[in-house]
């Protein structure tokens, strides 16, 4: 009897270790999930943010996705309802000795990094400016967030977090690339417990996959659906169609299947940090072999006052603005701010 009771005790111990291994590990596989390539993004389009479908939607920027089959497509940026108290961090291309890795977008209490890219409205490559969340409540800065204010209670305006920043390119490091590394704070964030893409946002990247007309080769890097009221919607008065290509476009030299890199070279699950980016942006010897250094991490009214600065705020920015690169994490946007980010301005990115 003593037996039983010490196997059955055991057994309960293993028990106790295996299933937080078994719920942590499916996020983290999906965040390190990534994707190389030889042949650069096409420049983020210019285009406007559609109007938000209702409270708790957080907004997912439109990025450049990749197929073996077609190349580069655009996943057109679209507002999702966020899981309580999370942001979302967007993924991002790196550039490393020659090929150009994706590294993978997550949810987290903060912002991370991603790679100083401009994706707009409120994502100005250093954190993101257009809210906060208070109490289980999303708030959005309209100053920088298109919202209904006969809808929405939960606004507030902050308008010194605008700065214009007109860049349209969609990729870290290398030539012609962003050229910022992550701070410590950010690579702390990137140790945080997160959350992996939604099922709706895989299913509408997945549906972009299938959409001619969103292939760059087709679009020329102006994509007629450059966002979306909701997830996989296509059709209606909530798409955006994009205002023009965020610089002139050029065909790759070689087929798709030519540019993917060897699989021996794609990148594991390991969060870039300045190290990694450091070497990224200053190859030894002005190497380009075709090779991967895994770095892979794999959107009657009134006006609220002012956010309060809490380690759980973001902020965003409106149809036509854009957060300009600065030093501050993903926290949320302090009311007369000294913080800076994304400016008004045509590109809407």
């Amino acid at each position: 009897m003593k037996i039983h009771r010490a196997i059955h005790f055991v057994a309960f111990g293993l028990l106790l270790l295996v299933i937080p291994a078994a719920l942590s590990t499916p996020a983290s596989a999906e965040i390190g999930v990534g994707i190389s390539v030889r042949v650069e993004p096409p420049a983020l389009p210019v285009y406007e943010q559609p109007i938000c479908p209702g409270p708790g939607h957080l907004w997912t920027p439109g990025y450049w996705a990749w197929s073996d089959d077609n190349g580069y497509y655009w996943v057109p940026g679209t507002w999702v309802v966020a899981p309580v108290g999370m942001l979302w961090t967007p993924g991002y291309w790196g550039w490393h000795e020659g090929v150009y890795a994706w590294h993978a977008g997550y949810w987290g209490p903060h912002i991370g990094f991603y790679g100083g890219i401009n994706y707009g409205f409120g994502y100005g490559g250093v954190g993101f400016v257009g809210g906060e969340w208070r109490h289980g409540a999303f708030f959005y800065n309209t100053a920088v967030m298109h919202v209904d204010h006969v809808h929405f209670r939960n606004v507030y305006e902050n308008r010194a977090v605008i700065v214009r920043n007109e860049s349209h390119v969609a990729f870290n490091g290398g030539k012609g690339g962003i050229d910022r590394r992550p701070t410590r704070e950010e690579e702390n964030y990137s140790r945080e417990p997160h959350r992996a893409a939604l099922g709706e946002q895989t299913r509408h990247e997945h549906a972009a996959s299938q959409n001619h007309a969103l292939f760059a080769s087709a679009n020329h890097g102006r994509p007629a659906i450059a966002a979306t009221g909701r997830p996989g919607e296509f059709k209606g008065h909530g798409v955006v169609a994009s205002k023009a290509a965020g610089a002139p476009y050029h065909a790759p030299a070689v087929s798709p299947k030519e540019a993917r890199a060897s699989s021996a070279n794609r990148p594991a699950n390991r969060p870039a940090n300045s190290a990694s980016l450091k070497a990224a942006n200053h190859p030894v010897n002005g190497s380009n072999k075709p090779r991967v250094v895994n770095t892979s991490h794999a959107s009657a009214p009134h006006t609220e006052s002012r956010p309060q600065n809490n380690s759980h705020s973001a902020s965003a920015s409106h149809a036509e603005s854009h957060p300009q690169n600065n030093s501050h994490p993903a926290s949320a946007p302090k009311a007369p701010a000294s913080h800076q980010a994304p400016e008004k301005h045509g590109k809407g990115k």
